[in-house]
């Protein structure tokens, strides 16, 4: 190659463009290399935000935790039924204590007013016997009792009293309830605040009023709950 032409302004420009480019590269190398990557910070993993108004489903005992989402009469049934079964499997097959067990059964939607104690479907049978979509199944009439907390009479007496003792909670839906107390006020000539007031002194055993049934079954599955859906 003709010497002068190496030692010409052009030459020396193209010199400078490939000196330039190799750089580049070697820098893109770098910074796809293993240890760089390496040295990256890593993300920090996603956690739930805590609320103190949640603590309670850390305070129920228990190793193993469950709970069930009940949105129908059948459904409250259902969960009854099973949550029995998680007792029993546990007890029978691993050899486990009611202690060892953390139960959460949520009421919402038209199951809600099944966690209502006797003396309210005494009152109002007739707007929750509407609201829930239920009827007795012997009598074909509002029910009078909660068919699910009955001592006897019907196919489950017993098993919510039965639960209550082994440590199962409710969690019962709060937007339900206001709207069976607005249908139950206006009904009945009262204001809402005051059913609202009376249905929530008045829940079955180990029972808490939650701001809804949706937002209990979220806060559960972030504090370690299995759920299942009882239909």
């Amino acid at each position: 190659m003709n010497s002068k032409w190496l030692q010409s302004p052009m030459a020396r420009r193209l010199f400078l463009t490939r000196l330039g480019a190799g750089a580049g590269a070697v820098g893109m190398t770098l910074a796809h290399s293993p240890v760089a990557e390496a040295q990256a910070p890593a993300e920090s993993p996603w956690r739930p935000a805590r609320h103190a108004q949640d603590d309670w489903y850390d305070k129920i005992p228990g190793v193993h935790r469950f709970v069930f989402d009940t949105s129908t009469p059948d459904g409250m049934g259902l969960a009854l039924q099973f949550a029995g079964n998680f007792y029993t499997a546990n007890q029978d097959a691993y050899g486990l204590k009611e202690s060892d067990l953390a139960v959460v059964i949520v009421a919402r939607h038209r199951a809600t007013e099944f966690a209502y104690q006797d003396s309210i479907w005494a009152k109002y049978g007739k707007q929750l016997s509407e609201h829930s979509e239920y009827t007795d199944p012997k009598t074909k009439l509002p029910p009078t009792i909660n068919i699910y907390a009955a001592t006897e009479g019907s196919d489950q007496a017993g098993k919510m009293a039965a639960l209550i003792k082994k440590g199962v909670q409710f969690a019962v839906c709060g937007m339900s309830t206001r709207r069976i107390s607005d249908r139950i006020a206006k009904a009945n000539g009262l204001e809402t605040d005051s059913v609202v007031k009376e249905i929530t002194a008045n829940l079955v055993g180990n029972s808490r009023m939650v701001p809804a049934g949706i937002l209990a079954l979220n806060r559960a599955q972030e504090r370690g709950y299995s759920f299942v859906h009882a239909i």
